[in-house]
């Protein structure tokens, strides 16, 4: 076989070798970026998510400014914080019951 051509073919495989190098370390640089748009994306489609729910119930937008108008900022924002409190207790109790069944039924 001619000199040349294997040259080439040598040098073509330390290329491939070189760029499987190269394409292992970028995907490994730019994990960090992915994770962290991967978590803006997971946002932007619970804002949609909202938003989407507040378009078909314009009635409970326009019943949040009505009371915010009714019991004064203050007032409403303090119950809004023992609003979300509670929600999240729910929300854990639930969560604790689920593995507790899950515990039960194993």
């Amino acid at each position: 076989m001619n000199p040349a051509l294997i040259d080439i073919g040598i040098r073509r495989g330390r290329l491939l070798e070189r760029i499987a190098h190269q394409r292992a370390a970028l995907g490994r640089d730019v994990q960090p970026v992915c994770d962290v748009l991967q978590a803006v994306d997971h946002g932007i489609a619970r804002v949609r998510t909202v938003s989407g729910f507040l378009k078909r119930h314009p009635g409970l937008v326009l019943a949040a400014v009505a009371l915010l108008v009714v019991l004064k900022p203050r007032r409403a924002w303090r119950l809004a914080k023992r609003g979300f409190v509670v929600w999240r207790l729910w929300r854990t109790l639930r969560e604790q019951f689920a593995r507790i069944e899950l515990r039960f039924l194993s």
